[in-house]
C-alpha cells in the first residue's frame, strides 16, 4: 500500500517541515533517513539535503552535498541505467536521474554557496562546469521547440565573470542571455529579455572596449545609458528564489484496444484523440491474441501539479532610491515544458509497459486460473507514474543590481502578491559595499498560493 503513494505524499512529512520554514528539523528527518541515502531516490536525498544546509547557511556542508549529487548524476552519464525493470514492473524501481534543468540547479546553488563563503575562484569553476552542462543540453536537443539552452544560467555566468573584471568572458555570456531570451523564452516562457542584463551587457562591452557593441545595443534596445558615467562604489546584486516549484503526481487514461491490421493492435483514447499503434508481427499471434482480447487498458502518466507564486512581485528600498527585482527564470514553466516534450516518449514506454504486463498475465492465466489472477492484481497494484522530482526548489529566481558608494548600507526587502495586495513580506538586513567588489546577497521566499 505504501507503495502506491506519489513521491510527494511519501515524503509529506518533510514537505510539510520545509514549507513551514522548519528547516533543520526537515534536514534531521532527512538525515535519519539512511536508506534514502542508498536508495532509488538517493539523488534527490542529497539534492534536497544541499538545499537545507543552504538555508540554514551552513554553506560549506550545503557545497559537499551538492557535490556528491553531482557525482552520482555523473555516474550515471558514464554507466546508463538497465530500463528493463521499468518496463516490466514500473519506472520507480530504477534510479531517479534527475530533470536537465534540474542538474543545472545543482551548480547554481553551489556558485551561490562559494560565493556566500567569499570564494570567487570556487564560483567561476561552476560557472566553466554550467558551461559543459550547457553545451551537452544544446548538442542533446536540436529542435528549436525544445528546452536546449538556459538564459539565466547564462546571466548567472556573467555576473560572476563581471564580478572577477573578466569583461570578456561576462559580455559573451550576457550576449548569449539575451539570445536565448529573445529566441526561446520569450516565446516558450513568455519572459522577456530583463532590463538589468541589457544594462549589463551594455556595461560589459563598454569595459571591453567594444564600443561599436555599445552603440548596437543601446540602438537595439532603446536605452540611453552611458556604462561610462556609472558612479564610484561597488555592486550589489540580490537574488530573490521565490516559492516552490511543481510536484509531480499521476494520472490515469483509459485506453480501448483495436485490432488492427498486420500484427497491430492500437491503443484508443477518443476524448483525447490519441491513437498508439503496438505492432506485434504477424507471426506474434499468441501476444496479439493477448491484447485483442483485452478491451480496457488503464494506463498512469506522469503530470507535474504547479504551486503557484504566492509573492511575485518585488523590491529593494536602500538610501531612498527603490529597485525592482525582475524575474529571470520561471522554474515552474521550464519543468511543464521538459515533461510535455517527452510525453509522446512517456506515452508509449507505458502502454509497452501495460502491455507486457498484460500479455503475461494473460498467458500465465492459461495455465493456472488463479496465479493468472494473483498476477493481474499485481499488475495494477503496480502500474504507477514516476513522480519522483526535486521539489524544495524555487518556482522562479529573480534579481537585480544596484550600485552603491563604499560602506555600510541599510537594505528593505519587501516582496508582495499581485493576487492579494494586502500580503507581503518584508525585512531589512545590513551589508558592507567595497569599492570596486560585488557582494551577491540571495533570499528566500517559500510560500505559495495554496489552492483551496
Amino acid at each position: 500500500m505504501a507503495a502506491c503513494g506519489t513521491y510527494y505524499t511519501k515524503h509529506a512529512k518533510f514537505h510539510q517541515l520545509f514549507v513551514n520554514e522548519q528547516v533543520l528539523e526537515a534536514d534531521q528527518l532527512l538525515e535519519k533517513n539512511k536508506r534514502s541515502a542508498r536508495g532509488k531516490t538517493r539523488l534527490l536525498y542529497y539534492l534536497n539535503r544541499g538545499i537545507t544546509h543552504h538555508l540554514m547557511q551552513q554553506y560549506e556542508a550545503s557545497n559537499q552535498f551538492f557535490e556528491q549529487a553531482y557525482r552520482i548524476y555523473q555516474d550515471f552519464v558514464a554507466h546508463p541505467v538497465d530500463s528493463v525493470l521499468s518496463f516490466l514492473v514500473n519506472p520507480t524501481v530504477t534510479e531517479y536521474r534527475g530533470e536537465d534543468h534540474e542538474i543545472l540547479l545543482i551548480h547554481y546553488y553551489k556558485a551561490l554557496n562559494y560565493l556566500q563563503l567569499g570564494d570567487l575562484s570556487a564560483a567561476l569553476v561552476e560557472c566553466r562546469r554550467l558551461n559543459i552542462q550547457l553545451n551537452q543540453l544544446s548538442d542533446k536537443y536540436t529542435s528549436a521547440n525544445t528546452y536546449r539552452r538556459d538564459a539565466f544560467i547564462h546571466v548567472l555566468m556573467g555576473l560572476i565573470y563581471q564580478a572577477n573584471y573578466e569583461y570578456n568572458d561576462a559580455f559573451i555570456a550576457y550576449r548569449n542571455a539575451v539570445e536565448i531570451y529573445q529566441e526561446d523564452y520569450q516565446r516558450l516562457f513568455g519572459l522577456e529579455v530583463p532590463t538589468q542584463l541589457k544594462k549589463d551587457l551594455i556595461y560589459a562591452a563598454y569595459k571591453t572596449g567594444f564600443y561599436d557593441q555599445v552603440d548596437y545595443y543601446k540602438h537595439k534596445f532603446g536605452l540611453t545609458h552611458d556604462p561610462s558615467q556609472e558612479p564610484e562604489g561597488g555592486d550589489f546584486i540580490c537574488l530573490w528564489n521565490s516559492g516552490l516549484g511543481p510536484i509531480k503526481h499521476e494520472w490515469h487514461i483509459n485506453f480501448v484496444l483495436v485490432k488492427g491490421a498486420g500484427g497491430v493492435v492500437n491503443f484508443v483514447n477518443e476524448d483525447l484523440g490519441l491513437i498508439f499503434p503496438f505492432p506485434l508481427g504477424d507471426d506474434s499471434r499468441e501476444a496479439n491474441q493477448s491484447l485483442s482480447d483485452l478491451h480496457l487498458l488503464r494506463v498512469a502518466f506522469p503530470k507535474y501539479v504547479e504551486r503557484p507564486l504566492l509573492y511575485n512581485k518585488a523590491t529593494i528600498h536602500v538610501q531612498g532610491n527603490t529597485y525592482v527585482l525582475e524575474q529571470a527564470e520561471d522554474i515552474n514553466a521550464i519543468s511543464f515544458q521538459v515533461l510535455h516534450e517527452r510525453m509522446i516518449w512517456e506515452f508509449s514506454k507505458s502502454l509497452l509497459r501495460v502491455a507486457l504486463k498484460k500479455i503475461a498475465e494473460y498467458q500465465l492465466r492459461k495455465q493456472n486460473e488463479v496465479l493468472g489472477t494473483i498476477l493481474g492484481v499485481v499488475n495494477f497494484a503496480t502500474e504507477k507514474a514516476d513522480t519522483r522530482n526535486w521539489q524544495t526548489i524555487p518556482h522562479s529566481i529573480y534579481y537585480t543590481r544596484m550600485r552603491m558608494p563604499e560602506g555600510k548600507h541599510q537594505f528593505s526587502f519587501q516582496a508582495k502578491s499581485s493576487n492579494t495586495p494586502y500580503l507581503q513580506q518584508s525585512h531589512t538586513f545590513t551589508l558592507h559595499i567595497y569599492h570596486n567588489q560585488t557582494v551577491f546577497y540571495p533570499i528566500h521566499t517559500l510560500d505559495y498560493l495554496a489552492k483551496s
